[in-house]
């Protein structure tokens, strides 16, 4: 599998990156895992406006799936070939709703349900493409969901949001690659079932037996060296931050 951080910033987007969004690629399968604020744009940079092949939203907030209001415009009125097929979209329930509220002056209440294919999420496992995705809630004020994503013996997981949760250690256990949010400070903030910081990035990361940690979704406000810091003091094996453009080999 492929990995390309197309935006990791963290509540909005800062001067270097978009909000949350990753394109996962195994053959020639293009999966989305949320499109946040800035994220359409950034997509183009890496994919066609067109090849994406299935989205899922981790959980409702702007900073992870306002984009999908724009992609429906581009979706919806295509200039050439017609309307584009509708995708599936996987997200918590209320997607569709939470979307065409969200965009505000759709006449036809079931236009976007013409382009996405809306799905509800709920722990389990499923196919999508050539991938397996096992999902589980985590912590956060409104359902929130992490992913794991396999092919071929390989996996990464994403965390989405979260507070600390046995859900993301168990879901994460043994992954090749574990994309964990770091939005706070180690010793600053401490707000229950919201965010982890580096050092809980690392003791997940630790704890599952990951074989990489990347830290993502720290916002503007935070130190990221000082993540980074913290969660090399929880966990020994390979650590780094994400950046926009990056890509990984899973």
């Amino acid at each position: 599998m492929k990995l390309t951080v197309v935006g990791c910033s963290g509540s909005f987007p800062s001067a270097d990156s978009a909000c949350s969004s990753y394109l996962v690629e195994a053959d020639g399968f293009r999966l989305l895992l949320d499109m946040g604020n800035g994220a359409l744009g950034e997509l183009q940079r890496h994919i066609g406006l067109y090849d994406l092949d299935a989205v899922l939203l981790s959980h409702l907030h702007p900073d992870h799936c306002i984009d999908m209001c724009g992609y429906f415009v581009a979706r919806y009125y295509r200039h050439e070939g017609g309307r584009a097929e509708p995708i599936p979209v996987y997200g918590p329930e209320g997607t569709e709703e939470r979307l065409v509220t969200a965009y505000g002056d759709i006449p036809d209440q079931s236009c976007m349900s013409e382009v996405f294919d809306f799905r509800t999420l709920a722990p389990g496992t499923f196919k999508v493409g050539p991938m397996t995705v096992r999902t589980d809630r985590v912590r956060h004020p409104v359902e929130a969901f992490a992913f794991r994503v396999e092919h071929n013996g390989a996996s990464l997981v994403y965390s989405g949001d979260t507070g600390p949760c046995a859900a993301l250690s168990d879901l994460a256990e043994g992954t090749d690659l574990l994309l964990c949010e770091a939005s706070f400070t180690y010793g600053k903030e401490d707000i229950p079932d919201l965010h982890l910081n580096g050092r809980e990035a690392g003791e997940h990361a630790a704890r599952a037996g990951a074989g990489r940690l990347v830290l993502t979704h720290v916002p503007p406000w935070t130190d990221p060296l000082a993540n980074l810091r913290d969660a090399r003091a929880a966990y020994t094996g390979p650590v780094e931050l994400a950046t926009a453009g990056a890509v990984y080999e899973v």
